[in-house]
């Protein structure tokens, strides 16, 4: 009988410690990436729900890196304190273990409204930082997408509807309602993330569905916001008509508001057989649809017309990513990834775009010569605590 390709994760305990770089990859029990090589493990929560979600790992690599170990004891764990991208990447972990105890019916409202705080929070920390995890969607952990999707459109939610001037608690709701509208159809999401093919029948059944069935997910969870429930219900109502699943003429402007975060994000998402939009195309589609509306302006506002995680070119040849939006004063701030005549280089220079040798010449449409971008590259090192 062969030996199984893959082992749990929970067998190979002795040779993970928390603080330190992953010597191997995990995958979920479909094979699909949840942590990669080298990726610290920050925390014993996050090895508690890898193991949750059957997290493992290659045999031959596991048990080669066993062998190189020998009789050494394990190494004592790191002290090393959890930076900025670091606590992005907890929440991850914690959207995915919330919504697993709401699916599951052991979870109540509360936590979905205390993840909406930490997000904002978070995000409010550093606003250039979480719109460039945002619109540099370029990790390939395709059975983490949903979750991914739901926390970045979360943040335009709450950057938009700011924009927008809408009341504290209003932006609350829509921050919830965004969350978890799609609660009842993730691993459906992260399926049709690598899928190549159009959805089946079933696939669309459980598609136009899910807005009803998340609804009643929160509503057994103990959500009584009227406002959250209607926006969940509606956010792929179309205004005028021609959505689904009622086919709704008149829709919020909490669910319009949804629907047009959700698109923007997935089209500048790559998928698995599908390149990302750029950031600037996408938002020019968004303000043509609406016909220039103020929900279109606010979000073009609120993040900015090249806005950071997307790639232009400069006057001087080079391609760079912003970084930092223009302040009262300052000019878009960029971090170069090519050499002049636009190839891809290790050395990266951050620039000012005031001056006309560097000012921005346009977005990168064709970004695959930068496939990814790490923030601590454009960056530096920024403590989460």
């Amino acid at each position: 009988m062969d030996m199984p390709k893959h082992v749990a994760l929970s067998e190979l305990l002795d040779l993970l410690v928390v603080g330190e770089a992953l010597p191997f990859s995990v995958l979920d029990a479909q094979g699909r990436l949840l942590l990669g090589e080298g990726s610290r493990l920050i925390s014993q929560d996050r090895l508690e729900l890898l193991i949750d979600r059957d997290g493992q790992v290659n045999r031959l690599q596991a048990e080669a890196l066993r062998q190189t170990r020998g009789g050494l004891s394990k190494p004592t764990p790191a002290a090393a304190a959890a930076t900025l991208f670091d606590r992005w990447e907890q929440l991850v972990w914690t959207f995915d273990d919330m919504a697993r105890r709401l699916c599951r019916g052991d979870g109540k409202a509360r936590l979905a409204v205390d993840l909406v705080d930490q997000i904002d929070d978070l995000q409010r920390r550093d606003v250039d930082v979480a719109l460039f995890l945002c619109m540099r969607r370029d990790d390939q952990r395709f059975a983490l997408y949903a979750l991914t999707h739901s926390l970045h459109v979360t943040v335009l939610v709450l950057l938009t509807a700011r924009q927008l001037g809408w009341a504290a608690p209003r932006v609350r709701s829509a921050a919830g309602a965004v969350l978890t509208m799609n609660l009842s159809m993730l691993e459906l999401q992260a399926t049709m993330a690598e899928q190549d093919t159009p959805p089946t029948g079933r696939q669309l059944d459980l598609i136009r569905s899910h807005p009803q069935r998340s609804v009643q997910i929160l509503e057994r969870a103990g959500v009584t916001d009227a406002d959250w429930l209607a926006a969940v219900a509606d956010h792929h109502e179309h205004q005028g008509g021609g959505g689904y699943p009622q086919g709704s003429a008149e829709v919020s402007e909490m669910a319009q508001l949804l629907r047009a975060t959700d698109v923007f994000m997935a089209k500048i998402s790559p998928r698995a057989k599908r390149a990302a939009m750029a950031p600037q195309l996408a938002a020019r589609q968004l303000f043509q649809q609406q016909a220039g509306s103020a929900l279109a302006v606010a979000l073009i506002k609120a993040i900015g017309v090249h806005p950071p995680g997307s790639l232009v070119q400069l006057q001087s040849g080079e391609v760079a990513v912003v970084t930092r939006r223009p302040a009262a004063g300052v000019a878009t701030q960029v971090a170069t990834l090519s050499n002049r005549q636009g190839q891809p280089v290790v050395d990266t220079h951050r620039r000012d775009t005031a001056p006309p040798e560097f000012t921005i010449r346009g977005a990168v449409t064709d970004t695959t010569l930068f496939p990814r971008v790490l923030p601590e590259r454009v960056y530096g090192q920024i403590r989460g605590d």
